[in-house]
This record gives structure tokens, C-alpha cells and sequence, in this order.
């Protein structure tokens, strides 16, 4: 009896030990809900803000598209930054840049100036947002990758549900009003990051000795493949269609003003947090694939008929059920990323290739969707959403599951074969 409790006791430090998560992780929690916060608070009013120039309704979403267009450019210079001076540097660089750049915009005189300062903000986005992601990466214990993928989301977006209802409210200040609270909560992120991080091993540049897993490697991968494309689409409905085109379709469609498009966007928060966390958790015990066809499909179908809601609260019951099942897809999406390129590899590139897609989906989406609205209707841009989610979905159909298996960094580039996804030698 005394030497099975002994085992017992011996058994539970063991237990605890395995799911204590690094301090960094917090760090970028607190980080990423500050970011999250000032984000919402200004993407209610931005294309209104635009609109206010005397532009269309495709220039106002093209303030939208412009920013991704300099993140998309960006993404590769970012990775390679970041393998040479750390991910802490390239992070806290990013913030600051995008923190003076969202605060000239509240001081934008012409339409075009507005254009310029939001297109600057673009490179700094990038380089905070491919730094958070690898630094995601790397923290996750192999056992948890989920978990910490789902923390990291939902930590995004519970600052989402605040900031745009923030943000509706101080749009009665002005318009430029919450580009300023935006600039100071990124000043304060960027103060977290820094003097948290600086004593971090994650802050120094990646070691050479540490394996490399570049692009075309990661490609061998199916599932990298299906990845590219459920973030592409992630990408399209989130950036491409709500940020852009939901603040006009309440405002011209349901005739609501600022307040009720903040409260449309922080629904789909809402439904995103209620559905990340849990998934991201179900996805360590059940695998990732099954909940990225689910959750990809049922935002397909959800997507496509909210755009014919007449009514604002059935506007908003459409939009809570396409947050939670983007909540449901997102967490296991991070998670199979970095199944496949494992916490111990070098690879800016092939992360910055997968945040690059959702770059790309935002900048075709916010294009497409901006002009099926003006040439068709509301409706029908919401539709085509639906129909680059369900892609998606049948994208992740034929890729293998990644929880439990070899992770690239492991794996050269010549042995991959139809078992990882890769091409046959």
C-alpha cells in the first residue's frame, strides 16, 4: 500500500509537469487579446471612415485590400527577418510600425492619404502576425498543440467582441477616434512583448543546428496543402467579406448606423469564441481533420444564407452560427500547421507561406466580394463566400490526419512519400 502511494505521488508531479504550459505562452495571450481589442475598435468605422472621402463602395473596401496586399508582399521578407533576428524583434517592430501608421490615420485629409497610412500599416502587420504565429509554434508542446492553438485564438477573440462594440461607441467622438485607441493599445502590446520576452531563449535568433523546413517540404504535405487553402478561404470570409462588406450591408441593407455594424462583427466573436477554445481541446484527443470538414462546411452553408437575412436579429443568429463554426475550423487549422512542421524547426518561410494565403484571400475577397455587391447584390457576394469555404472543406477531404504523425522536421524532403502527403520519389 505505502509503495502505491508512493507511485502515486511520484505519478502527479509528472502529470502537472506535462501540463504546465511555458510562460511565453501567457505572454502572448495577454499580447494578442491587446491587439485583438484595438483591431475591433477600428474595423467597424474603417469603411465608413473612407466612404466619408466621397469614394464607392469598392474604393471603401480597397482601404481594406491594400493593407493585406502589403502584408502579402511582405510575408517573405518577414520570414526570412525573422530567422535572422528572432521572432521577439520582428514583433515588437511590426506593432510599432503599424501603432504610428493607424495614428496618422486618424489625421488622414484625403481619401488618399488614408490609403497610403493603412497600406504602411500592412508591412508592420505582417511582421507581428507571421512572428506571433511561429512563436505559437515553437512554444506548443507536442500534446497540446490544440490546446494552445485554441488559447491563442480565443485570446484574439475575446479582445474582437469587445473591440468593435469599443469601437461603435467611440465612433461618436469622430471617426478618427478609435485609430487612436488602436495606436495606444499596440504601444502597450508592444511594451508587453518587450520587457516580458527579452530574457526568453525564443527572443534569440533560431540556432543553425536546428533543422530547416522550407516551403517546398512542407508542400510534400497534403494536409500543408489543404491548410493553404482552408487559410485562403479563412482569409476571404473573414477579412474579404465581414470586415469589409458586413459594417455596409447593415448600414445599407438593414439601415443600422456604426453602433449595430460593431454589434454584427462582435456576434461573429462571439461565436468564434464559444466554439475555438473547446475545438482546439477536442482536436488533441480526436485529430484535426474531421472538425476542419465540419466546421469549414457548416461556415459554407451559414455564410451564404446570411447574406439574405431582411431582419437584424436574424442577421445576427446567422452571424453567431458562421462564428462558431470558423471557431470550429481555425484552432485545428493552426494545430495540423504545426503537426507538420514540428516546435523545433526553422521555418519562417513555410509559416509565412500559410499566413501569406490568408493575406491572399483577403485581398481577392474584398475585390470580389466588393464588386459583386455593387454589379449583383449583397447576397450573391455572400454566397460566393460560402461556395471558396466549401472548397475548402472538400480540400481537407483528401488530406491525411497530422495529430500523431511525423512532423516534417523530422522527415526529409526525398523520403515523403503517399503516406505524409508527398510526392512518390
Amino acid at each position: 500500500m505505502s509503495s502505491s502511494s508512493e507511485g502515486a505521488c511520484s505519478v502527479e508531479p509528472a502529470e502537472q509537469r506535462k501540463q504546465r504550459l511555458p510562460g511565453e505562452v501567457w505572454v502572448l495571450i495577454a499580447s494578442n487579446a491587446v491587439i485583438a481589442l484595438g483591431y475591433g475598435v477600428v474595423s467597424p468605422v474603417l469603411p465608413q471612415y473612407a466612404r466619408n472621402f466621397g469614394v464607392s463602395i469598392s474604393a471603401a473596401t480597397f482601404v481594406i485590400t491594400a493593407f493585406a496586399m502589403m502584408r502579402l508582399c511582405f510575408a517573405p521578407a518577414t520570414g526570412v527577418l525573422i530567422q535572422r533576428l528572432g521572432e521577439r524583434r520582428i514583433y515588437v517592430s511590426g506593432i510599432l510600425i503599424v501603432a504610428v501608421t493607424t495614428g496618422a490615420c486618424a489625421f488622414a485629409q484625403t481619401y488618399w492619404q488614408l490609403l497610403l497610412f493603412r497600406s504602411l500599416g500592412g508591412i508592420g502587420s505582417t511582421m507581428f502576425f507571421v512572428s506571433a504565429l511561429g512563436l505559437m509554434i515553437r512554444v506548443s508542446p507536442e500534446d497540446a498543440r490544440g490546446r494552445v492553438a485554441g488559447m491563442f485564438s480565443t485570446s484574439f477573440l475575446l479582445g474582437s467582441v469587445g473591440g468593435p462594440v469599443l469601437g461603435a461607441a467611440t465612433a461618436g467622438f469622430g471617426l478618427g477616434a478609435p485609430f487612436i485607441i488602436y495606436g495606444i493599445a499596440l504601444m502597450i502590446s508592444a511594451a508587453v512583448v518587450f520587457f516580458s520576452l527579452r530574457h526568453s531563449s525564443l527572443a534569440a535568433p533560431a540556432e543553425q543546428t536546428e533543422p530547416t523546413v522550407t516551403v517546398r517540404v512542407a508542400l510534400r504535405h497534403r494536409a500543408y496543402r489543404a491548410a493553404l487553402l482552408s487559410n485562403f478561404a479563412t482569409g476571404w470570409s473573414v477579412f474579404g467579406l465581414r470586415i469589409a462588406l458586413v459594417p455596409l450591408f447593415i448600414s445599407e441593407i438593414i439601415g443600422q448606423g456604426p453602433g449595430m455594424a460593431g454589434v454584427a462583427l462582435a456576434t461573429f466573436a462571439i461565436g468564434n469564441v464559444s466554439a475555438v477554445f473547446p475545438s482546439g481541446y477536442l482536436s488533441d484527443r480526436v485529430g484535426r481533420r474531421t472538425l476542419l470538414i465540419i466546421g469549414l462546411a457548416v461556415s459554407a452553408i451559414a455564410t451564404a444564407l446570411v447574406g439574405f437575412s431582411e431582419s437584424l436579429p436574424l442577421f445576427l443568429a446567422g452571424a453567431y452560427v458562421a462564428g462558431a463554426a470558423s471557431g470550429m475550423f481555425s484552432s485545428p487549422q493552426q494545430a495540423a500547421v504545426a503537426d507538420i512542421i514540428g516546435n523545433k524547426a526553422r521555418a519562417g518561410t513555410a509559416v509565412a507561406t500559410f499566413q501569406m494565403m490568408a493575406d491572399l484571400g483577403s485581398i481577392i475577397g474584398s475585390l470580389v466580394v466588393g464588386a459583386v455587391a455593387q454589379y449583383l447584390s449583397f447576397g450573391w457576394a455572400f454566397v460566393v463566400s460560402g461556395v471558396i469555404l466549401l472548397l475548402a472543406a472538400v480540400g481537407w477531404t483528401f488530406a491525411p490526419e497530422t495529430r500523431g504523425r511525423p512532423s516534417a522536421e523530422h522527415t526529409p524532403a526525398r523520403a515523403l512519400g503517399p503516406e505524409a502527403g508527398g510526392e512518390v520519389p
